[in-house]
Order: C-alpha cells, then structure tokens, then sequence
C-alpha cells in the first residue's frame, strides 16, 4: 500500500492523527468507493463530509435540477447553479472542496434496473432519495449484490437513520434486517407526504446527512458500533436522539428464511 503525500498528510492531518484512523485508515478511505443516491438535503450533507473525508471516489446518482426552493436545506447547491442538473452542481462543489478524489456523476433516477448496473460499482450505498420506489429498488439490489446500504428520512422536524447488511451472517448463524423487515411496503401518501407538501425544517437533514457520511466512514474503516439493528430516530424540536432495536423478519421477502 503506498504513502500518503506531504500534501494528503497536511490536507487529512486531524484524520491521521487520530489513533483509530491513521495513515493505514486514511488510504483505506482513499481506495473506497461510496455511492450516494439523491443530491438533495441528505446527500449535500453526506457528500460534502465523504469528499472532505477524502472517499476516494464518490458516485452521484439524480435525475433533477436545482431549483430555488432547495436552497434551503441543499447546501452542496448555489443560487448560480439553479436550473442545472443536480450532480454536475454537486460535482463542482466537491471538485473545488477536494481535487483530488474521483467524483463519478450518474444524471438518472435509479430503479432495479439501472441500480443494478451501478451498485456493483461501489463498495456501500448511501440512500438520500425522496421516494419510495427508490429506497425499496435500493434494498432489494444492496441486499443482492452483498453492498451495506445507510438510509436516512426526513419529515418536518424528524429524521431517521439506519444500516442495513443483511446478508451479512454472525457467529451464531443469525443475520439482521433489511430495509422490508421494517417496513414491507410503502404507506399510503397521505400518511408519509414528500417534503413539498408537508415541509422541511432544513438544518435537520443536516444532522441526518452527515450522521449519514459518518456511518459511511465508520463502515469503512470498521470503526465502532454500526447501526445494524437500530434505528436512529431524530427530533429536532425536543433535541433528542431515541435507538429502536429492530430485528430480521423471518417472513421478510427480500431477506427471509424462505429466501
């Protein structure tokens, strides 16, 4: 494994000087690859500390473009950028932050189909989608091809957040949940409105999205406690933070035992 430069010492000081990361963990981090899907209130957050963190190469998955109401909250995006693709003002802003990474744009709006295609590509998945289509598509592909998927929600003044690796078995032959254990199908709209109609408050899919990037980097380097079989759950308005341990479905149809 080769060195880091005089300039990736200077630049990842306060990475390397960390016992738990250091030299060895920062090329780990710099031969990783992580797929964030959406550029939006999550993904400007989650991609901005990847790339600072120096993820050496990050894949951005969006089929939209930057409209005004997203300043709010997508802070990767600029009032210059509105009307643009989403990735390629995500890409500039990540490309002046950090130079040096590999930054793969992906302008589409990912189902199996096209998911399937990219996924293998990385080596975990980030979900900042706002849909359900694609956060179930994710699932279901992430848990084939053996990738760890991070999903984080927002709704109002809430978010939440987990990690999903399935396919992973422990020592005593036991797995944990997949995103379908949880919840097995989508709730009617009415009860779970997009952002648009029920609103954001913006700063929280700030705290979400870097949580986001932080179990990413904490993935990568085998650091500490992962969220498999917990969900995180955010309150902004109380400031609280409240873990719900969940477990595998044996019913589930993605990841249960009839599978």
């Amino acid at each position: 494994m080769p060195d880091l430069t005089d300039d990736q010492l200077h630049r990842y000081a306060r990475h390397v000087v960390l016992p738990e990361v250091g030299e060895e963990g920062q090329l780990r981090l710099l031969a990783s690859r992580v797929l964030v899907v959406g550029a939006g209130g999550l993904g400007s957050a989650a991609l901005t500390y990847l790339a600072v963190a120096g993820v050496g190469t990050l894949g951005i998955a969006d089929n939209d473009v930057v409209d005004i109401s997203n300043l709010q909250r997508q802070i990767i995006h600029r009032t210059e950028t509105i009307g643009a693709s989403k990735v390629e003002s995500a890409t500039a802003t990540l490309r002046a932050l950090n130079p040096e990474i590999v930054i793969k744009p992906h302008p589409l709006r990912l189902d199996r189909v096209t998911a399937r295609k990219i996924v293998d590509d990385y080596d975990l998945v980030i979900d900042g989608s706002d849909n359900f289509a694609t956060r179930y598509a994710l699932n279901d592909v992430c848990y084939q091809a053996q990738r760890p998927l991070i999903m984080g929600s927002l709704s109002r003044f809430e978010g939440q957040i987990s990690l999903f690796k399935a396919y992973a078995i422990d020592a005593l032959g036991a797995h944990g949940p997949c995103y379908r254990c949880l919840f097995p199908s989508p709730p009617p709209a009415d009860i779970a409105p997009g952002c648009a109609e029920a609103g954001i408050f913006g700063a929280v899919a700030g705290v979400i999205g870097t949580l986001q990037a932080s179990e990413a980097i904490k993935e990568i380097l085998n650091l500490g406690t992962s969220l498999s079989g917990r969900l995180l759950l955010y309150d902004g308005l109380k400031s609280q933070f409240t873990n719900i341990t969940v477990k595998a479905d044996p019913q589930c149809s993605v990841c249960g035992h009839s599978h």
